[in-house]
């Protein structure tokens, strides 16, 4: 036991010492550089150094192109080339098998080497049994009256293709009490809501300021235009805040509510609402009431 302390003691002896490497000038023996060091630095500086080499290297390998002049590695854009070639080649050898039966097939019936043919005789008769010229294929009175029934309903549904659209909606652009109605006959596309002047207006939906101009009998007039072929239209406005081609959004506001134009009695809004050009009666879609 106490010749393995001593042998214990002898190895840690031998790596403390302590040992001074020096750095002559070989002409003047001046000292540059000195450095103390002992054995089991040595040891720890070699085994981190060697780590750090091998660690690097892997690196440079594997993360970088350097490893495609490794023998042994091949280039990434070579393999991608390669695959590239096979699918090509496969694709190109089907192509080829299948033109190969065609021509195949053609070369029998240019030569006359068909013993056989299929044919089925009950298609055969079936096809004799039917005259396509003296079916009937004009649609029905009743049909005729369906078809226009449809087509009238989809050319006046305002909100057939926004039913699929979440994202969509109208809101009022003022709120108060309804003057005048929609009413086709009169030639009255719109409705007139009573609002105390300078009652701030606002869009009914997202869109594009198409028409911000002065006309004499609506005044101030504003249109904006929104997706699915959507028109809005605020007449008798005090003022305008929005200029054409501007974008604006759900509830911006754009005028002032007021009494301007030859056809106005009074401050309110009148409100248009129309779709791939014709007027809709906007109270089926907003509430105006307060």
């Amino acid at each position: 036991m106490a010749k393995k302390n001593k042998e214990q003691k002898k190895i840690t002896k031998k790596l403390l010492n302590k040992y001074r490497l020096v750095i002559l000038n070989e002409d003047t023996f001046e000292e540059r550089i000195s450095f103390k060091l002992n054995r089991l630095n040595v040891f720890v500086m070699v085994t981190i150094t060697s780590i750090v080499l091998v660690a690097g290297t892997t690196f440079l390998i594997a993360f970088t192109p350097l490893r495609e002049y490794i023998p042994g590695y091949s280039s990434t854009s070579l393999n991608l080339r390669a695959n590239r070639l096979v699918a090509t080649t496969d694709s190109l050898e089907s192509v080829i098998n299948i033109n190969q039966e065609y021509y195949k097939s053609i070369r029998k019936v240019l030569t006359g080497d068909v013993k056989t043919v299929e044919f089925d005789i009950d298609s055969a008769i079936q096809s004799q049994k039917l005259n396509p010229e003296e079916i009937d294929l004009k649609p029905s009175e009743q049909d005729m009256k369906l078809r226009e029934e449809v087509s009238k309903e989809d050319k006046y549904s305002l909100f057939e293709s926004e039913k699929s659209s979440s994202d969509f909606s109208l809101f009022p652009p003022v709120k108060g009490n309804i003057t005048s109605n929609y009413n086709m006959n009169e030639k009255h596309y719109g409705i007139d809501v009573a609002v105390p002047k300078d009652t701030p207006v606002k869009a009914a939906s997202s869109g594009t300021v198409i028409f911000s101009e002065w006309t004499a009998e609506t005044g101030h007039v504003i249109i904006l235009k929104h997706s699915n072929n959507l028109l809005t239209v605020y007449k008798h406005n005090a003022s305008l805040t929005k200029r054409q081609g501007e974008q604006v959004k759900a509830g911006e506001v754009i005028a002032t509510a007021g009494s301007t134009g030859e056809l106005s009695t009074g401050p309110h809004l009148h409100f248009e609402l129309w779709r791939d050009g014709y007027p809709t009666d906007p109270s089926n879609f907003i509430d105006f009431e307060q």
